[in-house]
């Protein structure tokens, strides 16, 4: 059945071609469904690779399926940037971005696997893709709206395959559990901005609420974390200094929670029980924390990979093949669980600073702009969504790797940042014709 996967990819890689090349195309209005809308052929494709994030497409070839559909995806929005009739819109997130991987590339110069190097470098570029072509093509609500929508109900879709099982009868078609708990943050957030600033329909506070059920019945701790910090995110957004009352309480309710639901008690800590009261007194500390070995595997990392290079680190991809070539004998771990660990031992701090500072603008910008009052609002739905949902992302890069499923995970935080510079950019343009 795996061999099915190779069907999907050709028929999603001939369907992109068709649209990216196509001029027109006839479109249901997202809001409308009795309304036809003409998008161009590069409007189409976003909304098939916003539709499609989720479809992992793994199959034994005897080369990586997966990692070919991410080539060809960075592919198409490359031809995708030279159709657009806009030119991509720079800002501070994208020219910091352009710097890491600028950084990147320097450290296929020093390090034992320029092989790895590459495969690193492909994975971060796709996103700085992303924000480039969805920048340039985005110029109205209704192909920003199309577009998430369709990566609403595929979300949803994946809902529903992964509680039935349907999906052990296609394996590796859609991506691991704990990618697609992630991307359920973003469409968290949307879902709560569509509710709020879309006409308060009850369906989207239910989907709000859909999307935080995946991460506490898999029990992922950092999936779960992701979700609250992005709420309280999205919540500082709306209400700014009065959201902090909110805030402290979704702390207060995920430590109560942390220490009665004891499933998730027992996936936190190891060894003895742990109490309220012992994490009150400060009785409660790392070594009683159930890591899965992930501290030890950093504390190796550090040890061998960026202490004496802390400045530079030891090349782009260095730690990665002494992962999969399991040089750290932790068990058959193959990857860190930690893309802050892997920035800093492949390209130091300076790589860690230019990724901090890029996602830092994206979230600041995002805010600035939903501040706006004069804005539509599809453009505050797009930029709390692009905010929001990038800091919840971005916690969860702290225990997993969240970069080796980027098509899934943080390309989505960068479409919707993408998308609203072109929502405000369009916004500009139609004011200047009246």
């Amino acid at each position: 059945m795996q061999y099915i996967n190779i069907l999907f990819f050709l028929i999603l890689s001939y369907w992109g071609f068709k649209f990216m090349l196509t001029s027109q195309k006839s479109v249901t209005h997202p809001l409308n469904k009795k309304q036809k809308l003409l998008f161009e052929g590069p409007e189409v494709y976003l909304v098939l690779m916003l539709s499609t994030g989720l479809l992992s497409l793994a199959a034994p070839i005897g080369l990586d399926l997966s990692a070919i559909r991410l080539l060809l995806l960075e592919i198409f929005c490359i031809i995708g940037l030279s159709r657009a009739h806009h030119k991509p819109i720079w800002s501070a997130t994208s020219i910091f971005y352009l710097l890491l991987i600028l950084w990147m590339c320097i450290g296929l110069f020093y390090t034992s696997s320029t092989i790895f190097g590459i495969r690193v470098i492909l994975k971060f570029i796709y996103a700085f893709l992303v924000i480039l072509f969805t920048s340039a093509v985005v110029r109205d609500g209704e192909v920003f709206l199309k577009s998430a929508f369709g990566a609403r109900w595929m979300a949803i879709t994946t809902i529903i395959l992964t509680f039935t099982g349907i999906h052990r009868l296609f394996p590796g078609t859609i991506w691991y559990s704990t990618a697609l708990a992630i991307n359920y943050i973003v469409m968290c957030v949307f879902s709560l901005a569509m509710y709020y600033y879309g006409g308060k329909k009850r369906k989207d506070l239910y989907l709000t609420l859909l999307f935080m059920i995946p991460c506490i019945v898999w029990i992922f701790r950092t999936s779960i974390m992701g979700t609250a910090l992005a709420i309280m995110v999205f919540m500082f957004f709306k209400y700014k200094l009065k959201s902090l009352p909110f805030i402290g309480g979704i702390l207060v309710i995920f430590i109560v929670a942390v220490f009665t639901i004891p499933t998730v008690k027992n996936k936190m800590f190891r060894g003895e029980d742990k109490s309220l009261t012992e994490f009150r007194e400060g009785k409660i500390n790392k070594d009683d924390i159930d890591s899965n070995g992930r501290f030890e595997m950093w504390e190796w990392s550090f040890d061998t990979y960026y202490k004496g290079r802390e400045s530079i680190g030891s090349g782009t991809g260095n730690l990665q093949r002494a992962f999969y070539a399991l040089e750290h004998g932790i068990g058959s771990i193959r990857i860190v669980h930690n893309d802050y660990v892997q920035i800093l031992c492949d390209n130091g701090l300076i790589g860690l600073i230019l990724f901090a500072a890029a996602f830092l603008c994206l979230i600041i910008h995002s805010f600035i702009v939903f501040q706006k009052r004069r804005y539509p609002w599809y453009i505050k739905v797009c930029a709390i969504t692009a905010g929001a949902s990038a800091a919840g992302v971005l916690l969860t890069m702290y225990t997993d790797n969240v970069i080796n499923y980027t098509m899934a995970t943080i390309s989505y935080p960068c479409a919707f940042y993408g998308m609203m510079l072109g929502l405000v950019k369009g916004y500009k343009e139609s004011l200047c014709k009246v």
